[in-house]
């Protein structure tokens, strides 16, 4: 997650926990207009450090995200060939109609996209459109990018065989409606593969209490403030796994999570001295094989059957 975003706005009404969804249409398009304003006042370039020096939306734009974002997932999932190639099974892609749900900058769309029978991408604001079509421009790319908001999507009943969404639907105003929406437009069997973000005792609770002394505006709140997004949800496997019953067979939930996540003091050259100090195997050890981390991994099937079983 990014550092403490100094001028974010103010919590939207009525979001009062980790889990909160909307208690009636109105809530939910104001949480949603505050969720779009957001990311595009703050699209995912990975650039809250050091500013990216290329011009924008060029082929070394596209590149100098892609390094500042695959070299951070390397710290806590590595890959033998290809990035996410832990997760995503990407010679099975060939013969799949593959949706995307929040394509970013399209780092994610890229990987699918080149490898995909047919790749469609959404998101909910015009930058990341934008960025994301002018990389397939850059490269060749086949596809297509929609702005399109996920609780609400315009296609067919049974239109994709695989769904990817990273970091996004916690952020949406009703994350059960697009769960729903997900189940819809799958084909019987076809599958998603989601994360969002992990409420653990260390990085949730330890580290929100630290906050707290400074903020003195309680623990949710604190850790909002230093969250992305207008919003963000924070679920325990046993929530998550409740929030989906009804709509997927869960076939696997891992974690993941960042090495600064272990040390929770605030971003800045001793918090980087100290976590460069962690080796990589011990920072994985306790964010995913203890589950620390911060990143909730679903893999998740729709059944053939239409039921539950």
């Amino acid at each position: 997650m990014p550092k403490l975003m100094k001028d974010r706005q103010e919590l939207p009404a009525g979001f009062s926990s980790p889990t909160a969804l909307p208690c009636s249409d109105e809530q939910r398009r104001t949480w949603q207009s505050a969720n779009r304003q957001w990311w595009e006042s703050h699209p995912m370039r990975y650039d809250w450090k050091d500013g990216i020096a290329f011009e924008e939306f060029s082929e070394e734009f596209f590149a100098d995200i892609d390094q500042r974002f695959f070299s951070q997932v390397a710290l806590y999932a590595t890959s033998k060939k290809t990035p996410f190639d832990w997760l995503i099974d990407f010679d099975s892609l060939r013969d799949q109609d593959v949706l995307e749900i929040g394509v970013g900058n399209g780092s994610h769309a890229q990987l699918l996209a080149s490898r995909a029978g047919s790749f469609t991408g959404i998101d909910l604001t015009e930058y990341a459109v934008t960025s994301t079509a002018r990389r397939f421009e850059c490269f060749g790319l086949p596809g297509r990018v929609l702005r399109m908001d996920a609780e609400q999507l315009q296609f067919p009943d049974s239109s994709f065989d695989l769904i990817w969404t990273w970091g996004v639907i916690h952020h949406s105003s009703n994350t059960r409606r697009i769960l729903e929406e997900m189940r819809r437009v799958l084909r019987p069997g076809g599958k998603a593969i989601v994360m969002v973000y992990h409420r653990t005792f260390w990085e949730y609770y330890v580290q929100g209490a630290i906050l707290n002394l400074f903020s003195r505006s309680g623990l949710h709140a604190s850790i909002q403030q230093r969250t992305d997004g207008a919003l963000a949800r924070y679920y325990t496997r046993n929530e998550w796994r409740e929030l989906v019953s009804d709509l997927f067979e869960v076939q696997r939930i891992r974690i993941y999570g960042k090495k600064t996540e272990l040390v929770p003091i605030p971003a800045g050259k001793f918090k980087n001295t100290l976590v460069g100090l962690i080796p990589n195997p011990v920072s994985r050890f306790f964010t995913n094989t203890c589950k620390w981390g911060s990143f909730l991994v679903a893999e998740m099937v729709k059944p053939r059957t239409g039921e539950l079983r």
